[in-house]
């Protein structure tokens, strides 16, 4: 090959996000945990939002998802941990300020953080939409979660062919986390120390997400509020509250859902200001005050996910937990007034460094 092939191919591989070295496999997966967290900030606003006593059906749906997405989390830590990288959360990449696109997408929308509402809903879809049936592998500046994904399918495939499974997957295996006990969502935790599981983890991920096969609503798991019923994936659960009906056995993407109504009363909510930050009020404020603390806090929660992905799973109880401890600090923003009058506050999810965080580390308060 002559040099100046050398380099169109490189760049080619670059535009495109494809795959081509076990470094950038692992530059990839940090890029899916990314990905992964990026969603979180924005459904826990649209959860907390919602007046107590309210909405009970829209709790469940957001509740499912919300744990859903830290199996996600997990899986993709599996992922990097088995190709020997080292999974990072405590970091600004993570909770870099809303609105903002999809971390190293297209930059085709921006995910806000938002009350509970037709806005909300209309982000969560797209952030869900489901990929073509046809459309491409997309390492870097994908339309779709699943077109990310199937970059990085492709790229475990290439690898695993042109320098050996074990080569690929040269992980420390003590760093995997198995099913666990605090888990409970739909779908498993998938120990990766191979191909097959590798990609037994990614479609557990997208499958979630999007369907299964490009073609059906459902996700291959049982609804854990409703065990007689099966689960819908995550697009199609924001469908039915958005359409206020469910899906049922029969129904398919084109059909819609043509089952029992989903109750959704949007007046139940509190007024949270999209996008909040602690810069929009005075320091010493009471508003300020209560972002001043949850934002250490959520930061913290951070720091013991990342020690449990780096060597310390038996953690991963604790960290389940701590995603649950930041609730009634969330939900205490959202009863603040604004200044204006009009609106109530909500947590900023704003990155502070370790030495800047007051509250304890590895027990988030």
């Amino acid at each position: 090959m002559k040099p100046s092939d050398s380099t169109s191919a490189t760049e080619t591989a670059s535009s495109t996000g494809a795959i081509t070295t076990l470094e950038s496999l692992r530059e990839h997966l940090q890029w899916a945990l990314e990905l992964e967290h990026s969603t979180i900030p924005p459904y826990l606003c649209a959860l907390y939002s919602i007046k107590a006593g309210h909405n009970t059906e829209a709790i469940e749906v957001l509740n499912s998802i919300l744990v859903e997405e830290m199996l996600h989390l997990t899986l993709t830590a599996n992922l990097l941990n088995a190709v020997g990288g080292q999974p990072r959360l405590d970091t600004p990449q993570m909770l870099q300020s809303y609105p903002r696109p999809l971390p190293h997408s297209a930059d085709s929308f921006e995910v806000s953080l938002l009350r509970f509402g037709p806005d909300a809903l209309e982000t969560f879809l797209k952030i869900e939409q489901p990929s073509p049936a046809t459309g491409p592998a997309e390492g870097n500046h994908y339309e779709t979660i699943g077109q990310f994904y199937e970059a990085i399918e492709q790229g475990f495939h290439d690898l695993s062919a042109s320098l050996g499974e074990r080569n690929v997957f040269c992980g420390d295996p003590a760093r995997q986390i198995t099913n666990h006990p605090f888990y409970s969502g739909g779908g498993h935790i998938v120990a990766v120390n191979d191909l097959a599981s590798a990609l037994a983890a990614m479609a557990e991920i997208v499958e979630q997400g999007e369907g299964a096969s490009h073609s059906q609503i459902w996700d291959g798991d049982t609804d854990v509020f409703h065990p007689e019923r099966n689960q819908v994936a995550h697009y199609y659960r924001f469908q039915e509250l958005k359409l206020g009906r469910r899906y049922r056995r029969g129904d398919t993407p084109r059909s819609g859902p043509t089952g029992d109504p989903v109750a959704v009363d949007w007046s139940a909510v509190h007024r949270m200001r999209a996008n909040p930050r602690s810069t929009d009020h005075f320091a010493g404020t009471p508003v300020r005050l209560a972002q001043d603390e949850f934002n250490p806090s959520y930061c913290a929660l951070l720091q013991l996910l990342e020690q449990v992905f780096n060597g310390a799973p038996q953690m991963l109880g604790s960290a389940f937990g701590g995603m649950y401890t930041l609730k009634s600090q969330a939900q205490n923003l959202m009863k603040m007034a604004n200044e204006d009058g009009d609106t109530t506050a909500g947590p900023a999810f704003e990155y502070v460094p370790p030495e800047l965080r007051t509250v304890d580390r590895n027990h988030p308060q």
